[in-house]
């Protein structure tokens, strides 16, 4: 596997080696020993999640209460998606900043995002289906939520699926009601960074 530290302090990029022939492609797409020698610590596990996405869906950007706070690793076993990942981290460095990273059924790399941080992805096609790996389970009440469209953020979604058809993006009634990035902070609901 290879890893490369995204922009985002504390998220990774990690690339499988994979191995193919006639019978189709094999792969490990996590492997506690490399993740921990890259990242610099274990992975605990207490929650696998999976969602399956039509072309256009945006979910997130979602963040739980840190402490205790979830980090995720996340990768596309079928379709494709843009992963994005928003330091969200009152008083980091990069605070407000984003990276993004095209996970799919083609490279499929996966992404690892530290507590912490906001996560959203958009499926840039039909049946897309995203997996993850969770470190604490899902709490709906330390769950949060920033609009995803906040022009302050400034991320640059695509606008055109894998195929290169015309995207329409589909939010959820609790994303599209989700407040912007200076109402989070003015409400006082970030995350702060480790000092």
């Amino acid at each position: 596997m290879e890893y490369r530290e995204l922009k985002v302090p504390g998220a990774w990029e990690i690339t499988p080696r994979q191995f193919g022939d006639d019978r189709g492609v094999f792969l490990e797409w996590f492997k506690g020993s490399e993740f921990e020698a890259a990242v610099g610590h274990s992975l605990e596990l207490a929650q696998a999640n999976c969602s399956v996405s039509a072309a256009g869906v945006l979910r997130g950007i979602h963040f739980t209460d840190n402490p205790p706070g979830q980090a995720k690793y996340v990768t596309c076993v079928k379709g494709a998606f843009l992963d994005v990942i928003v330091d969200l981290r009152v008083g980091s460095p990069m605070f407000g900043q984003w990276d993004s990273v095209l996970i799919d059924d083609i490279d499929r790399r996966a992404v690892y995002l530290p507590a912490g941080v906001g996560h959203a992805i958009l499926s840039l096609e039909d049946a897309s289906t995203v997996m993850y790996l969770c470190s604490m389970e899902y709490t709906p009440a330390l769950d949060h939520d920033l609009h995803p469209l906040d022009p302050e953020l400034g991320i640059d979604w695509p606008t055109v699926g894998r195929d290169g058809s015309p995207l329409t993006f589909q939010l959820s009634e609790k994303d599209s009601a989700a407040p912007s990035l200076k109402q989070a902070l003015d409400a006082g609901v970030l995350p702060t960074y480790p000092m």
